[in-house]
């Protein structure tokens, strides 16, 4: 079973499609995210620490399931001497200054309008250099040494385990968020000191550690690396999934997302399920938003959602007009 057409084609085209505003705002910048801009903030962090200012320019990334919140942050600016510039996938138009299309792929249009709002329009042109290279590999019609199709062959039929660096954890946040709304996959972060997990995790039950595969995403230090061989011993599988080309900071950070939705998007068509989001996100998200509170069929019965066309949802929600990755970049033990 394949993908959907307008998912892959997203992902395909998604390299260079930023077409937001590129002039600079005032520094110096702050930068919160919430709701669908929770995830870009994070991975934006390697440009602009997380963070109200008190002038400048204070970014604000959010969507309508979380616009109290993201309201609540822009005033806080205003009242701090900021300018608050409102991104968001939705809402009404006094609360928003940029807006940006929605759904799974919206961390690449929310962090591309950071980096050239903070400055940075060098990084995003080589973030999308990344990410248009990755395409090329990625693809549907790249049916021999696909590297996100192999790594989703890897990860089929088992629970991830996803580690990185200290200044990297944004990157486990992003692989478990794609995993499970693309992939419809429970994967497991390992955030903060992994010492005290992977050494004691399994130890009561070493079951658990079967059909177990981790995954090390970007720069291994040495903490990882003895992880690593601490996990040898205990789960079935250790793949490190670097950055492209030996990239780093912004357009590596972005890049491997990237990478992860195309994994994401290959693991769902393993299991032979749709990868574009359930009919319940949509209502759940509507009701924290403030739509149709009391029509909201949250508690549906099982059955209701399984019969869903997913596709048709998908694109009905549309509203919003080592380069070498090879299978050899991934040390598999």
């Amino acid at each position: 079973m394949s993908a959907p057409i307008n998912l892959l084609t997203l992902l395909e085209t998604l390299p260079g499609s930023y077409a937001g505003p590129a002039r600079p705002d005032e520094a110096p910048y702050g930068l919160v995210g919430v709701g669908e801009g929770a995830l870009a903030a994070a991975i934006a962090q390697t440009l602009i620490a997380s963070s109200l200012t008190r002038g400048g320019t204070q970014f604000v990334l959010g969507s309508p399931d979380a616009s109290a919140l993201a309201t609540d942050y822009a005033d806080l600016a205003v009242v701090a001497g900021a300018n608050a510039r409102r991104v968001a996938t939705g809402g009404t138009p006094e609360e928003i200054d940029v807006l940006v299309p929605g759904g799974p792929l919206a961390t690449y249009h929310f962090a591309q309008f950071v980096a050239h709002a903070s400055g940075h329009s060098d990084e995003a042109a080589a973030a999308d250099a990344l990410l248009g290279d990755l395409a090329g590999r990625c693809a549907p019609h790249v049916t021999e040494n696909n590297p996100a199709r192999d790594l989703a062959w890897s990860l089929w039929g088992r629970t991830p385990l996803l580690l990185a660096a200290p200044e990297a954890e944004a990157l486990p946040h992003a692989w478990q968020h794609l995993l499970a709304r693309t992939g419809k996959t429970l994967s497991i972060p390992v955030l903060g000191d992994p010492l005290p997990f992977v050494t004691g995790a399994f130890e009561a039950q070493h079951e658990k550690g079967d059909a177990r595969v981790a995954l090390i995403l970007g720069d291994a230090d040495d903490t990882l690396m003895l992880a690593r061989e601490i996990l040898e011993s205990r789960i079935d599988e250790i793949i490190h999934v670097p950055y492209p080309d030996g990239s780093s900071g912004y357009p590596a950070a972005l890049a491997l997302w990237y990478f992860g939705a195309w994994v994401a998007a290959y693991l769902a068509e393993r299991y032979e399920v749709e990868p574009g989001d359930l009919p319940v996100l949509g209502r759940a998200q509507g009701v924290m938003s403030g739509e149709d509170r009391e029509n909201a069929r949250l508690a549906a019965p099982r059955d209701d959602l399984r019969r869903t066309n997913v596709l048709k949802d998908w694109a009905d929600d549309q509203d919003v007009g080592d380069v070498e990755l090879d299978e050899d970049d991934f040390d598999d033990e």
